[in-house]
């Protein structure tokens, strides 16, 4: 008789699968909670920008009396409640990048409920950035990193791991007391690389964070009976409040269209480069795994970019259709736009003193 293959074996990988989806969910889910909670805050301030109340950036509060502003709040804490989990359930190197589809959401609600437009090179971005979160969801690592928080802090005690913890906590000092008041208000990258590089760290402390929470609720242990999960939430508080600190002021600086891809390019590839240190994920994964991973990545760094950086451009699929015609009907049309342009002058200032002005 044949034997029949352990099925703890089985159980194991279909609940490491069963894990990996439950955090691809709620990821995706968070981006769609966050994306929406941006347009609902807005229209909330549009309000009342119409019935004449100061606004927020005057130090106004008005907002605080609409329900639509409200509603708008509880789905961005929605929102991140749900990324805040998919640390516990899925890879940090997945999680992560999957945080641009808020763009699109919000890019796309926009143009549909604030009437913003979003030109040709928005619709290609929000097209390839779909493109590359599929790519990095199919070749992410799908086995479980860490099974219990005991194992999350043997791996924090690892030495490089620790050195990368001391050299972004040198790169921020250095910035915060040196280079960000001497040159922080001409160049957007050091208060962005600030609260990227301590954002990295927050995100390492949450996925710690919600591994107790996740034992805590699955009944594996109880973590909390402990003073580790009540340093990890004072140091999570801090982090982020660190963060949003320097990422206020790079906004308040700088456009937001340049703020936010610099940022999101910054702030993911440093939570990639620490999740590989911290897991070694990376080992467990074959070489095209790899390499599709950082195509996706790099496919959805181009996507931000261009949702963000060129949103102000009026390009539409006119243009490119005039760029692909024949250089005679180019040279005809520009002809043609020159005599429209001489004949509206004429009929503006007079053909003699239009001849006077040549």
């Amino acid at each position: 008789m044949s034997s029949s293959p352990a099925p703890s074996v089985s159980i194991k990988e279909l609940a490491s699968q069963s894990e990996f989806y439950i955090g691809l969910g709620l990821a995706i889910s968070s981006s769609v909670f966050i994306g929406s909670s941006f347009i609902i805050k807005k229209k909330a301030l549009i309000r009342m920008t119409r019935i004449g109340a100061v606004r927020a950036s005057s130090g106004g509060f008005g907002y605080l009396k609409e329900w639509i502003w409200w509603a708008g709040l509880i789905c961005m804490g929605v929102g991140e409640a749900a990324n805040f989990a998919a640390y516990a359930f899925a890879p940090a190197s997945l999680v992560t990048p999957l945080g641009a589809l808020s763009v699109i959401v919000a890019a796309v609600m926009s143009s549909k409920f604030l009437n913003e437009k979003l030109n040709l090179l928005g619709k290609l971005g929000c097209f390839l950035c779909i493109i590359g979160s599929v790519i990095i969801v199919i070749h992410s690592p799908k086995e479980v990193e860490v099974e219990d928080l005991d194992i999350l802090l043997e791996k924090l005690q690892d030495t490089s791991f620790l050195i990368y913890v001391l050299v972004i906590m040198s790169i921020s000092l250095v910035i915060a007391v040196y280079l960000g008041p001497r040159y922080g208000h001409t160049n957007v990258i050091f208060y962005v690389l600030l609260c990227s590089a301590i954002g990295s760290l927050t995100v390492m402390s949450c996925k710690a964070l919600g591994l107790c929470i996740r034992d805590v609720i699955t009944g594996r242990s109880s973590d909390f009976s402990t003073a580790m999960p009540y340093v990890l939430i004072i140091t999570t508080i801090v982090f982020i409040a660190v963060q949003m600190n320097y990422l206020n002021r790079a906004l308040d600086i700088f456009n937001t269209s340049i703020v936010t891809p610099v940022y999101y390019v910054i702030f993911t590839t440093l939570v990639i480069v620490a999740s590989a240190i911290l897991f070694k994920e990376w080992r467990h994964m074959a070489a095209s795994d790899v390499i599709g991973d950082l195509c996706g990545f790099f496919v959805v760094i181009v996507a931000v970019i261009l949702l963000n950086a060129f949103r102000d451009m009026d390009i539409t699929l006119n243009d490119v259709r005039g760029i692909t015609r024949p250089k005679r009907q180019l040279l005809e049309q520009g002809s043609q736009m020159d005599e429209i342009l001489i004949t509206q002058q004429k009929n503006s200032y007079g053909t003699s003193e239009l001849e006077r002005r040549v």
